[in-house]
């Protein structure tokens, strides 16, 4: 199922990659405040999930239940997120591909992306809890 992406999509999309990081909604609200490309903030949120839908935008959660949204074609994501302060870490090691590639085969299941994150405290959170 792919539609053809709106004028508001196309410019979140050009942001997402170019920025090459995850953004929040009120982020990217700002982001195209800045480039003189203002758009209403449900609009964005509208065109997030569409995209998100096709496959072209991933999505993160954090702990405070912010979203933060970005290209999907930079490569999966995975996290140590500290639950005291908010810190994530990003870590390059992924157990899951192999996975992946299995449950897309036994489920004919077309993965877009995942995420992997483990929740816990860093080391100046353990410090400041002693």
């Amino acid at each position: 199922m792919t539609n053809n992406p709106t004028r508001s999509q196309m410019r979140i999309d050009r942001i997402l990659k170019r920025l090459n990081r995850a953004i929040s909604a009120q982020e990217l609200y700002t982001e195209l405040r800045q480039a003189n490309q203002s758009m209403g903030l449900a609009t964005i949120y509208r065109s997030l999930e569409a995209l998100k839908i096709q496959g072209q935008v991933q999505v993160r959660m954090l702990p405070n239940g912010e979203a933060l949204y970005s290209s999907a074609q930079q490569q999966d994501q995975h996290h140590l997120t500290c639950v005291n302060c908010g810190t994530s870490i990003p870590i390059d090691e992924c157990p899951v591909h192999n996975l992946e590639t299995e449950l897309e085969n036994t489920h004919k299941f077309k993965v877009y992306y995942h995420t992997l994150e483990f929740f816990g405290l860093c080391s100046l959170c353990q410090l400041a809890a002693e």
